[in-house]
């Protein structure tokens, strides 16, 4: 069996930039692919950029076309890039300042002299583009540092017009006419770093525009159908009783009709009491019954969790078994969470449930002791119905 040395040992897996990176996260990737340190693949690309380039252009290339490692975490920096370009545009303003006035280059000035203002301004452009585009979305800096990085760049940009108007005073007629053009250059570019926002604030003009004529038609179309509709299904409701067929119907399109009207573009979240009258609203066109679910308190449990399951399987036998009404009172707590399902129907003991009936036992009981919780059935108030009681502390799951 041959074995490889570290010279030519084969790639760990592929070529993929890690969301915490220093920079782009090329190094340590193509580092953590070939096996190397991440200090010699840095230092390889910076010694190859001065061969005409190819270390910069290759480390963009990578940068462009490798991509993140797999996962939901966003990617973070530790360099401020953004920062870094505009000290360096300041620097190079700085050294600009003073050179250019009139009397102190007589005639025409040279343009490649004027190449360090240039530079500058397009440092603080690209500075400004950053910070727009990426660091804005790192949560290690956001929307505060990014208009910061704008406002400075903004100035840095602003501050090369002097230097071009002076410049213009000491050559001829085409290069003052360069150094106008330059000056009205440098002031775009201060007005393209706030582009992003101007984009962004048109759009949310936009979408609040829609929005205002869309709640404003849902409004009017409100009143009407509560005039008409609505109180045509309550009337149904009233006069064919809560657990007959046609009650049930009338009850579950009221439901969906004031969600529509009232809930507007806002989606449900996800969580336990939304999941719980879901539920509870599909048990009315199935069963006999009446769901009313209320909630008191804040709570992180999910819709998706472990005791969610347990008060959907509670609420099912209730449905199935008892029928009429059945109250569902879900109390959040930061740390913990109860749910009570009580019902009205005949009750029973749990202890005579056959051993091969597994849905309280173990679909209830069994799954909130597996996660840490706990769950007890007892008879209601007055010993009419049935009661359980769902509790998880400890926090969220699921």
């Amino acid at each position: 069996m041959t074995v490889l040395s570290s010279a030519t040992r084969a790639p760990s897996g592929p070529l993929v930039r890690p969301r915490e990176a220093v920079l782009s996260g090329v190094s340590a990737g193509v580092a953590r692919h070939l096996g190397w340190p991440a200090g010699t693949v840095r230092a390889l690309f910076v010694a190859t950029t001065a061969i005409w380039g190819a270390g910069a252009l290759l480390y963009l290339w990578l940068w462009a076309l490798a991509p993140l490692e797999p996962g939901a975490a966003r990617v973070t920096r530790r360099v401020p890039v953004a920062a870094t370009l505009l000290g360096a545009a300041a620097i190079l303003l700085f050294l600009s300042i003073g050179r250019y006035h009139n009397g102190t280059l007589p005639g025409w000035v040279p343009p490649a002299t004027m190449i360090p203002v240039y530079l500058a301004v397009a440092l603080a452009l690209a500075a400004g583009i950053w910070s727009a585009v990426i660091d804005r979305r790192d949560p290690a800096r956001g929307a505060s540092h990014d208009v910061s990085v704008r406002i400075v760049a903004t100035a840095l940009a602003l501050g090369a017009v002097p230097i071009f108007l002076s410049a213009a005073g000491n050559g001829t007629w085409t290069f003052q006419t360069l150094m106008l053009g330059s000056a009205l250059a440098a002031m775009i570019c201060a007005a393209a770093v706030w582009t992003p926002n101007l984009v962004a604030r048109l759009r949310e003009l936009q979408t609040a525009r829609v929005r205002a004529i869309r709640d404003e038609h849902r409004a009017e179309m409100a009143a009407h159908l509560h005039d008409s509709v609505l109180q045509t299904l309550a009337l149904i409701q009233n006069r064919a009783g809560a657990s007959s067929e046609a009650g049930r119907l009338a009850r579950a399109q009221e439901r969906e009709l004031r969600a529509w009207l009232y809930d507007g573009d806002t989606p449900a979240d996800s969580d336990l009491a939304t999941d719980l009258r879901d539920y509870g609203s599909a048990l009315e066109l199935d069963y006999e019954v009446v769901m009313s679910v209320v909630s008191a308190g804040t709570s992180t449990e999910r819709a998706s969790g472990e005791v969610a399951a347990a008060a959907r399987e509670a609420m099912l036998n209730a449905a199935r078994h008892a029928g009429g009404e059945v109250s569902v009172y879900i109390e959040g707590a930061p740390g913990s969470v109860d749910v009570y399902v009580r019902d009205r129907g005949p009750g029973f003991d749990p202890q005579e449930v056959p051993a091969d009936r597994l849905g309280v036992r173990e679909s209830i009981i069994g799954r909130m002791r597996r996660i840490g919780g706990s769950a007890t059935v007892s008879s209601g108030a007055g010993a009419v119905g049935t009661e359980v009681h769902i509790r998880f502390p400890g926090g969220a799951r699921g």
